[in-house]
């Protein structure tokens, strides 16, 4: 039966166009996009775990920037303890020297041994990173290392603490030695065991900033690492599949063609109606 009113064919081709173009404008979308999924609507658990996983990733590249600074500071404060080792194992040897030589040859000495305090002095009073200094103390530092969800949903912090390193006390009590006043074997021998026990100091802190150090550096590597994942992670769920995009693209264009010329065909079947008048 054919109808002037109603073009079932035409609808058919038409509702069939419809559809071709609405996919069409999505798989568009996705290739200018780059992304599969770029909101709730097209798969809400996706969409809400891939933010959730931006959201830590970009905490933790926030964090290693922070870890950053501190791995600095850490590193500047390790080398001047290592200074201030190397200074007062010269100073231990010169000390050891002076046993049991004579006035002169100590007071000699003693003009050596206060240079090295000074070099010592100078050597802590550098050892900073952007006004930070982490050897003229015994405070406890903090560092915060990365970020912790419980299956509750809550979120907070993980940190890592080490002791900042008092170098001052160890130059103040070498500094405090004086062979010059030492008459006697008793004396000088208290003043070498006293310069090995500051340089023993010395050797403790320099180890404990260098463990410092290479904590944090371990930390960052993992966040590195951690960031990576969280980012192939959240690609392998919302990234589109271009390859696959593509071939879509390539098939939807000739049915969309195809569409259009079976609407026209359609569309045409009124006009025939009309031969049957003539």
């Amino acid at each position: 039966m054919s109808s002037i009113l109603t073009n079932n064919s035409a609808m058919t081709a038409l509702q069939t166009l419809q559809s071709i173009n609405k996919n069409l404008e999505s798989t568009q979308s996705r290739i200018s996009s780059g992304l599969q999924i770029s909101s709730g609507k097209d798969n809400a658990a996706y969409f809400s775990i891939s933010e959730t996983m931006k959201g830590d990733s970009s905490m933790y590249k926030a964090i290693d920037e922070g870890l950053t600074l501190q791995k600095n500071s850490v590193a500047t404060a390790r080398l001047g303890a290592e200074t201030v080792q190397e200074v007062a194992s010269l100073f231990a040897e010169r000390v050891a020297f002076a046993q049991g030589g004579t006035a002169e040859v100590r007071a000699d000495i003693q003009n050596e041994l206060d240079e090295l305090v000074a070099r010592i002095n100078t050597s802590i009073s550098q050892a900073t990173f952007n006004g930070t200094s982490l050897v003229e103390g015994t405070a406890t530092v903090t560092v915060v290392t990365g970020i912790s969800r419980s299956a509750a949903g809550s979120i907070s912090t993980t940190t890592i603490t080490f002791s900042q390193q008092d170098l001052g006390a160890i130059a103040s009590t070498l500094g405090a030695i004086d062979l010059t006043t030492a008459s006697t074997t008793a004396l000088m021998q208290t003043a070498l065991q006293e310069a090995e026990t500051q340089l023993d100091a010395a050797i403790v802190s320099a180890t404990a900033l260098g463990i410092a150090e290479k904590s944090i550096e371990t930390q960052k590597e993992f966040l590195g690492a951690l960031t990576d994942t969280l980012d192939s992670g959240v690609g392998s769920m919302v990234d589109a599949d271009m390859e696959q995009e593509a071939a879509r693209l390539q098939s939807l264009q000739v049915q969309q063609q195809l569409a259009t010329q079976s609407l026209s065909i359609a569309n045409q079947a009124p006009q025939n109606i009309l031969s049957l008048f003539r």
